[in-house]
């Protein structure tokens, strides 16, 4: 299916078009980053207009706090009202202490920082917080998707704050991402600010695609392409203030660059940057990968990054274990996994009849987990290109129920894996994408 797919490079100029400072081989501190802020967003019109700042959950890295402060403290006196809106996607709510954490202020204190500002949830489970901005026919996704999906309209749904605001100022980073290809910019108000019907149309069309495929894509991937269409509904004007940032020995994030411009050309200035610092080219595959998860990865559904960005250097074959103690189940919001398991993507299709009314975005999360693989539904035999084993907390018995491995956390000899030559061991796992150097021209 891979073959069919079309992805546009970045339009030319796009990316200039946003103001930029630093780049992938300079590290800004928390002042110029601040000040550069206040100078680029001093220039937006919010002078007595509503203003929502989408910003990313805690399960993204970097210096969130410093960005989204220097945000706030740009508008505070110029617009009518700010509300911050938590970017969930189907992510679990924040509960007030990791808010302040996310912000970068004490708990209980958020409002004394942030005193114009309503700090919220993205509250997709309430119907009444939604609303539909309406429909793109199932002939422009097929147009959009160059082919991928042609029998589905999607309506575009999305949270009444965004719909409602004069002004969006996304505020966050930017990722190598397997379902975008890079993460950012319009993705927070899809699926970031959605509900179901976006978010598992756009992941099913990247899980066409493939994680494998479309993971550090840099240009207009269909999946993008379907995000930046429902965001064109949005009626308020969207701009965006995106970083990038690698995690330091010290385990504090390092900042290399911020853009301010439009939702699309501050996406487009960091991608750029990301494509360098984001993803490490390897010479030859390894045998074995462990992936040490961070634990502001609460599940597995959120901690499969950990996956999805280390499989590309991963031998036929071999192994890629999460590493995870902290981890005690598979996915609390998405309890529908256990009903399909972890399985490749030809399991799904070449039994469409049997999954097509499941969640496409449990799909989608079940193939991008469990990576490449062939299905004979004469037989029933998948063969899968590599074994994917969880060291949790989660038991023997529920890791065989949803097709992965289990290994137990305390049985690790870390010493004799940094030694073996056919290992890596990863720390901040779910951050770097690795490839294959053999891959740069694909």
């Amino acid at each position: 299916m891979s073959q069919k797919t079309i992805t546009l490079p970045i339009p030319e100029g796009l990316a200039e078009s946003a103001a930029l400072l630093g780049g992938p081989t300079e590290v800004l501190n928390d002042e110029q980053a601040r000040q550069f802020i206040l100078d680029e967003v001093a220039k937006l019109d919010v002078d007595g207009k509503t203003v929502c700042i989408p910003i990313p959950d805690g399960t993204r890295s970097g210096p969130h706090g410093l960005m989204i402060q220097a945000v706030y403290d740009a508008i505070a006196d110029r617009a009518k009202s700010i509300t911050i809106l938590i970017a969930l996607g189907t992510h679990a709510a924040m509960d007030e202490p990791s808010i302040a954490k996310l912000l970068s202020v004490p708990s209980g204190s958020i409002k004394e920082r942030f005193p114009k500002a309503n700090v919220i949830n993205h509250d997709w489970h309430n119907p009444e917080a939604i609303v539909s901005l309406g429909t793109i026919e199932a002939a422009e996704i097929s147009r959009l998707t160059s082919g991928l999906l042609n029998d589905r309209d999607m309506d575009v749904q999305i949270n009444k704050l965004v719909a409602e605001a004069d002004v969006n100022l996304v505020v966050g980073p930017i990722f190598p991402h397997e379902v975008v290809g890079f993460s950012g910019g319009n993705k927070y108000f899809f699926p970031g600010c959605s509900v179901h019907d976006v978010i598992d149309i756009s992941h099913w069309v990247g899980a066409l695609i493939t994680a494998s495929e479309i993971i550090g894509t840099l240009g207009i991937t269909p999946v993008r392409q379907l995000i930046n269409s429902a965001s064109a509904l949005i009626p308020g004007e969207k701009h965006a203030v995106t970083y990038v940032s690698t995690t330091g020995d010290d385990d504090q994030p390092v900042l290399h660059s911020v853009a301010v411009g439009t939702t699309e050309s501050a996406w487009a200035a960091n991608a750029n940057v990301a494509s360098s610092t984001h993803i490490k080219w390897i010479d030859a595959p390894y045998k074995r990968i462990v992936s040490k998860i961070p634990e502001m990865y609460e599940d597995l559904w959120t901690g499969a990054k950990g996956v999805y960005k280390m499989e590309p250097v991963c031998e036929d074959g071999g192994e890629v274990i999460v590493y995870a103690p902290h981890i005690t189940e598979i996915s609390e919001m998405h309890q529908g996994l256990a009903d399909i398991g972890y399985h490749c993507i030809e399991y799904f299709t070449k039994q469409w009849d049997k999954f097509k009314e499941h969640p496409w975005g449990e799909i989608a999360h079940s193939t991008h987990v469990r990576g490449l693989g062939t299905f004979d539904p004469e037989t029933g035999e998948e063969k899968l290109r590599i074994n994917v084993t969880l060291a949790s907390q989660v038991s023997p018995e529920v890791c065989a129920a949803y097709n992965i491995g289990y290994a137990d956390p305390a049985s690790f000899d870390w010493d004799a894996l940094e030694a073996d030559p056919d290992t890596l061991v990863v720390e901040h796992a779910g951050e770097i994408l690795h490839r294959l150097a053999s891959q740069r021209s694909v």
